[in-house]
């Protein structure tokens, strides 16, 4: 099962107390104090991993504790510290604070790590307040708590190119034609029920990663079909293309509906919008006359079939990618 929200909560450990002690041995019958201070509580972290692809396990472990720390002891021996908790979670994860609705951050490298939670400090033992005019104090400091905090998990699939279109309109086929993926398919609407993310190659030079997102319909952006719920799977890709199949009944209003879409869910989206693909082209015709214009966006007819435009359209993706990459240099 493909999980990319929920919401879980973390406690960090808490601090233990100082201690109260004095030197008691043969020959001193009235030894200074010796009370040792408590240890730190164990921190919090997150850190990124290549090894996880959802977040399906927080389903069924919503609360994470570190390790609370030990109380001092006397003969000046300190506590021990909490034991720090390393949470993994997957590459592309946004951790926010569900409370404040705060950005705390955001894990797309692999060992990256993220402190989310700092332990409590342990308290001050007793020899601490040791002075020239209190030689035998009797205070002490007891330890922090640890802090608590509900947290909101998103995980948005880091890919370099993402594909959106209606459903059934072969993103699916697409991805598995040029890439390893092996995604569901089908020839009826909603077959994709979660992303998927294919690696494409080229040549011997190098590679690039495309997701395929479940259909968008109209109204996506306000919930309606099964798109809006992943569309943050592509908020990240620099490279986007949209799809509508040939035999669609109006091409460009297909194209249109799906820009609008994209840009009432975030009006940066259209922006990197590099392509349109009129997927299907074996069902057209050789009479039909294949001409469309879509503003500055060029156009590609492609068939995952017979692999109609699928080696231009890989060259005209590389090329793409590497001018945006020379772009940010």
């Amino acid at each position: 099962m493909f999980v990319d929200h929920v919401k879980i909560r973390i406690k960090s450990g808490n601090g233990g107390s100082g201690c109260v002690s004095f030197r008691r041995e043969k020959h001193v019958a009235k030894g200074g104090p010796n009370g040792g201070d408590g240890g730190t509580g164990g921190d919090i972290l997150f850190s990124a991993t290549a090894n996880m692809a959802t977040l399906l396990d927080f389903r069924y472990r919503p609360t994470f504790k570190a390790g609370n720390a030990e109380h001092g002891k006397g003969s000046n021996k300190h506590g021990k510290n909490g034991a720090h908790l390393t949470v993994n979670v997957p590459i592309g994860t946004v951790v926010k604070d569900v409370e404040t609705g705060d950005l705390i951050g955001d894990l797309t490298e692999n060992g990256q790590e993220l402190l989310i939670l700092k332990g409590g400090r342990g308290g001050k033992g007793n020899a601490r307040f040791a002075s020239s005019t209190n030689r035998a104090p009797r205070e002490w400091q007891q330890g922090e708590f640890g802090l608590e905090r509900e947290l909101e998990l998103e995980l948005k699939l880091i890919a370099d190119v993402g594909l959106v279109g209606l459903p059934n309109a072969g993103k699916s086929t697409l991805i598995s034609k040029i890439s390893a993926a092996k995604p569901k398919i089908a020839d009826y609407p909603f077959t994709t029920l979660q992303p998927n993310l294919g690696i494409v190659r080229y040549y011997d030079i190098g590679s690039f990663v495309v997701a395929d997102i479940p259909g968008i319909v109209e109204g996506a952006h306000t919930g309606k079909g099964l798109g809006h719920e992943f569309l943050r799977h592509i908020e990240r890709s620099g490279v986007l293309l949209v799809l509508v199949e040939a035999l669609s009944e109006d091409v460009l209003a297909d194209y249109h509906m799906l820009f609008n879409e994209l840009d009432k869910y975030d009006s940066d989206l259209p922006k990197r919008i590099s392509a349109l693909l009129i997927t299907k082209s074996d069902l057209l015709g050789e009479e039909v006359e294949r001409k469309f214009t879509v503003s500055k966006v060029p156009y590609f007819y492609v068939s995952s079939m017979t692999s109609e435009g699928l080696p231009a359209l890989i060259e005209f993706l590389w090329r793409r990618l590497q001018e945006q990459k020379s772009d940010e240099s």
